[in-house]
């Protein structure tokens, strides 16, 4: 696997892109440094040499700290979506009908400012085959499951043997009929799309599919773009999600530029999310009035396959929650 550089304001490791962004963190405020230091700055080194990290660029906004990070406001939230009360079994959140959500890993290849499980890292999950037996047994009882999403962190952080272990055993519960995979791994590590990815997704029983998180064009380079196209050739369904962030994508021409260069790598959108409530990240935060004129544009534009739905997640809803026509 491609290793993926943590570290924090005060971090000296020897290599060019460490040596580089930590150039870029001494010369941050004493308050980004701080944010550093809660939620450190994680990227794989191929993306880092990628970005031209200006101020106030898409990928630098996503990507490095900043002092916002540091102010909270009334509704902000350690755990947005309350998914500690959720969790019935390690690792399992059950919240939405037929479907079961297991949270494979904390790790992430890039650690995006804005992640509503930011504070959720350290959350204790099982790791071998044997820890997954409670969460397994309950879904096999339970006959109005019929899909499971590997969520996180990101699951393609975890090796092709542990992913295909794990799916041989679900696809063994005749209820289930589907496998859903929630990654940014093809954007922002594209080499992981190997064959033996493939080649285990294809030789499930269950119907593979994978949502890629993607919020700007920009993170479509050569080689992300080729890594979709390979598991769409794969016979693997792809479809995107993205959220509506401040000063990153919160335009027609952002919008409008990411969902053409998705539908032209045969990549279906699918969400476009608003941002959850979480404590350090609402600087992002885009209005409701905005995002419905965002919205209107978009259909405009754009052919209806080419459209996102436009949602947002509350506790305890049984699915995702479509914003009013009129704000």
């Amino acid at each position: 696997m491609t290793p993926f550089f943590q570290y924090t304001a005060n971090d000296a490791q020897d290599h060019p892109v460490v040596n580089s962004l930590n150039d870029r963190l001494r010369h941050l405020s004493p308050e980004a440094r701080e944010a550093a230091r809660q939620f450190p700055l994680r990227i794989p080194p191929a993306l880092a040499m990628r970005i031209p990290w200006e101020v106030d660029g898409p990928l630098t906004r996503q990507f490095l700290p900043a002092p916002e990070e540091l102010n909270h406001a009334p509704g902000d939230a350690i755990d947005p979506l309350r998914e500690r009360q959720a969790q019935g079994l390690p690792g399992m959140l059950i919240k939405y009908t037929g479907r079961a959500l297991l949270k494979v890993t904390t790790e992430c290849a890039v650690h995006c400012r804005f992640c509503f499980r930011r504070h959720l890292r350290e959350e204790p999950l099982p790791r071998r085959l044997r820890d997954w037996e409670p969460a397994l047994a309950a879904i096999a009882r339970d006959h109005t499951l019929k899909e499971v999403i590997y969520s996180g962190g990101d699951p393609l952080t975890l090796s092709d043997r542990r992913l295909a272990r794990l799916t041989a055993r679900l696809a063994a519960i005749p209820h289930l009929t589907r496998l859903r995979i929630h990654t940014r791994m093809p954007v922002v590590t594209p080499e992981r799309v190997q064959d033996s990815l493939l080649d285990w997704m294809k030789a499930t029983r269950l119907t593979p599919l994978l949502v890629v998180h993607v919020n700007h064009a920009d993170e479509l380079h050569p080689s992300a773009r080729a890594a979709l196209e390979k598991l769409v050739e794969g016979g693997i369904p792809v479809l995107s999600q993205s959220v509506l962030l401040k000063g990153i994508n919160d335009n027609l021409e952002a919008l409008t530029r990411l969902y053409e260069t998705l539908i032209d790598a045969r990549v279906i959108p699918y969400y476009l999310h608003m941002l959850d409530p979480v404590a350090g990240a609402g600087h992002f935060q885009v209005s409701d009035a905005h995002a419905l004129r965002l919205m209107a544009g978009l259909q405009e534009r754009l052919p209806g396959y080419g459209v996102p739905r436009l949602v947002r997640e509350e506790p305890g809803a049984r699915s995702k929650t479509g914003l009013p026509s009129k704000p």
